[in-house]
């Protein structure tokens, strides 16, 4: 039997570590990412995790120790299938999972550095931060971002700039010039409406604060109900597309369960290219 291709072994190396103490199914038979109090909610997951080999017995975790662990996982799965595809979007790359809530984490980045100013402003005038809120803070999950190019590496295969031209490019190195932010990831372990809401005020604010290109801007979320999908999968304008941590295994599973509706607005939500696999995301970043 040939070897697993790489993305095919990431995917099971992404399932067995959220296998291990994330993915759990508790005494009564409820799986860590389903809704107890819903019984479609409860059916769906089960069914997923019967196809993934489920079997670590254990109560669901803290909602943020849950959240920040899943966050981790995905980090860790960007970074080995992402990664190896340099070949198809060259550059300098960095993925890494943001830790410390820092409400100011995106001016680190060239479409979004301007935001220090505008940080700095509404602290030292009360009218103007009330006015503005917090709508130009976001904190990402994951973020992907390029490191900027000094000339040496721009005219390796021919001379193409110099100190005459091209002075302003984002992508070139200058005193000061910070990496470009490639993809914002937003991981949600499971989805509740206001949690669909969350994802979608972010994705905006990284829309309407950017001076520069537009990162992708990414959801992941190991919910199993198609309706709670739908509601943050469903639309366009802000969120590039929603990536199901198990998608195969969602659709296996409505459709053992007899569940059409289910089955028929998975079909529209992939149909749209508004849902996708985990195992998409990698060739999605590299567009």
């Amino acid at each position: 039997m040939n070897r697993a291709v790489r993305f095919l072994e990431a995917r099971r190396a992404f399932h067995a570590a959220l296998l291990k103490d994330l993915l759990t199914i508790n005494k009564k038979g409820v799986v860590s990412n389903a809704d107890g109090c819903n019984a479609v909610s409860i059916a769906i997951a089960a069914g997923i995790a019967d196809l993934l080999k489920a079997e670590t017995v254990g109560d669901r975790m803290a909602g943020q120790t849950s959240g920040n662990k899943f966050e981790g996982i995905c980090a860790d799965f960007v970074r080995q299938t992402f990664l190896k595809v340099g070949h198809l979007r060259p550059g300098r790359w960095d993925v890494h999972q943001v830790t410390g809530r820092n409400r100011l984490e995106i001016a680190r980045y060239e479409q979004y550095s301007h935001l220090i100013a505008l940080d700095r402003a509404a602290k030292a005038d009360a009218e103007l931060a009330a006015a503005l809120g917090s709508d130009y803070t976001i904190t990402p999950d994951i973020v992907v971002t390029r490191d900027v190019e000094d000339d040496e590496s721009i005219n390796s295969c021919e001379e193409l700039v110099d100190d005459s031209v091209t002075m302003l490019a984002s992508l070139r190195k200058r005193p000061g010039g910070l990496p470009l932010l490639h993809a914002s990831i937003s991981c949600k372990w499971t989805i509740r409406s206001d949690r669909a809401q969350n994802a979608r005020s972010e994705a905006l604010n990284l829309v309407r604060n950017r001076k520069g290109r537009l990162p992708h801007i990414m959801v992941v979320t190991a919910e199993p109900t198609p309706s709670r999908l739908a509601s943050i999968a469903l639309g366009t304008g802000d969120i590039d597309c929603v990536y199901h941590f198990a998608l195969y295994e969602l659709q296996k599973t409505v459709s053992k369960l007899g569940m059409n509706d289910a089955a028929d607005l998975l079909r529209v939500m992939v149909d749209g290219n508004r849902l996708k696999d985990i195992s998409d995301l990698p060739l999605d970043l590299a567009v």
